[in-house]
């Protein structure tokens, strides 16, 4: 069994993952990254979360194999399924858990995590983003992205903002999609690793709806109607 933490950038993907992961531990899964060391497995499971990057047959055949012999772990992704990940899911081999926030609050927190990180001279993957323009057709790629995700049967999906206002409720029903007993001490020690404090919580809430303070009317007009499709469906307004 491979466990797939998928997430929107700037969405809580860090976050997501390590719980997910945690919890298969606590569930006797194998730690991926002795997993990635043992099979081999550097050049197609990368990072410190193990992302797997594209869900190609050739990428998840290799990460197949290590389950083939009762391997179970769990690794990471931002990608949009593809044949070969519906394949094995709809076997029973992939199970996917998908993390998502309101895309404005993403394109901002992404374009400002890229400048910020640029000015420090330590550019990151999000420092191209040097314009609303080229944030915004980022992040509309990933809006297509959870679209697609959402539309597959069996495929749990959290909000980033739920995560936030309602970790235990939340936390517990990706517990039980991962079929943990969260009255487990093993289980329950690994929910509780996760929970952000209070301080955190009350940070992270602050930053909901950031996008209507530090974009201007024009931006967010764009905004607006290039994801007219789709807010209310994400649930969000407008």
């Amino acid at each position: 069994m491979i466990v797939l933490s998928v997430g929107m950038p700037r969405a809580g993907s860090g976050w997501h993952y390590e719980l997910v992961r945690d919890l298969t531990l606590a569930l006797g899964y194998a730690d991926p990254r002795r997993v990635r060391e043992k099979y081999k497995l550097q050049e197609i499971l990368t990072e410190e979360t193990c992302n797997i990057g594209k869900l190609s047959a050739r990428r998840l055949a290799a990460v197949s194999l290590p389950a083939l012999v009762g391997a179970s772990f769990a690794i990471k992704a931002h990608t949009p399924p593809t044949r070969a990940s519906r394949l094995l899911a709809s076997v029973g081999w992939l199970r996917v858990s998908y993390i998502y926030r309101d895309p404005r609050d993403a394109l901002y927190s992404a374009m400002e995590f890229g400048q910020t990180a640029l000015s420090q001279g330590r550019p990151n993957a999000f420092s191209y983003l040097s314009t609303f323009d080229k944030g915004a057709e980022f992040m509309m790629q990933y809006v297509r992205i959870w679209e697609r995700w959402t539309e597959q049967k069996k495929v749990f999906v959290v909000r980033y903002e739920d995560m936030l206002s309602n970790y235990e409720a939340q936390a517990v029903r990706l517990a039980n999609y991962l079929k943990a007993d969260s009255a487990r001490p093993e289980v329950r020690a690994a929910l509780e690793r996760h929970r952000p404090s209070p301080e955190q919580t009350a940070l992270y809430q602050q930053k909901i709806g950031a996008f209507r303070r530090q974009f201007n009317d024009e931006q967010k007009d764009k905004l607006r109607e290039a994801l007219a499709p789709y807010l209310k469906r994400m649930g969000y307004e407008e």
